[in-house]
């Protein structure tokens, strides 16, 4: 497995198709998020622009092989664990760029509350803020594990599905990303930093049932 991850990173870094998607969330961030903001806000915002990332990230890994390529790891690691280990390569992408986000996001924002009346300890927001940082990035392995390569095909499908997917899992009621973010504003207007544990489980729980149906699925279809 080992093996396979670093075989996974060399190729998308190689690739520099990682290049659109990181350009496009730093874009997001130096529109919304600006020096002096309260800073769970600015970490809700932050947070909830990596979900369509960590999904983007999950497409490019698992259709960046030639198939000739694919069916060597498959026949090498087995198709499951080649499949697990794209989606897993997607994952720690991410995180590690929401990672950076937080701490960007936590030294230029305010320590404050959303009325600049109450003191927000900077270190625990930041704890929070990562907690949502790996939320988001949790569901979107998960909506980019459902909406790629074995189970659509077709970019005609997935890419709509994949947008429909990030659309659900932003605005649902219960979704975990919506409960984090939504902790995470409240916490900034009443000037308590939140800990959204519960809201972490549910995209964990979430993002191992996508991936598990995805790595099946390409154990069988390859």
């Amino acid at each position: 497995m080992t093996a396979l991850l670093r075989y996974h990173t060399a190729l998308l870094l190689r690739s520099q198709r990682w290049l659109a998607p990181v350009v496009l969330y730093a874009a997001f961030l130096a529109v919304g998020v600006q020096g002096g903001q309260p800073v769970l806000d600015s970490l809700a915002y932050a947070a909830a622009a990596l979900l369509p990332v960590g999904a983007w990230l999950v497409r490019i890994c698992v259709t960046n092989e030639p198939p000739a390529a694919r069916d060597c790891a498959a026949a090498a690691g087995g198709a499951r664990r080649a499949h697990l280990a794209c989606l897993l390569t997607a994952f720690l992408a991410a995180a590690v760029l929401g990672t950076a986000a937080v701490v960007a996001v936590a030294v230029m924002s305010d320590a404050a509350s959303t009325d600049h009346q109450t003191a927000v300890a900077r270190g625990p927001a930041a704890g929070a803020g990562l907690l949502a940082m790996l939320v988001s990035a949790l569901l979107g392995t998960a909506v980019g594990a459902l909406t790629s390569r074995p189970l659509l095909r077709s970019p005609g499908r997935a890419v709509p599905a994949l947008l429909f997917g990030v659309l659900i899992a932003l605005v649902t009621a219960g979704s975990p990303a919506r409960v984090a973010l939504t902790e995470l504003v409240s916490g900034s207007r009443d000037g308590v930093v939140p800990v959204p544990v519960g809201a972490f489980v549910g995209a964990l729980a979430a993002a191992v049932l996508a991936a598990g149906v995805a790595c099946g699925v390409a154990s069988r279809r390859g």
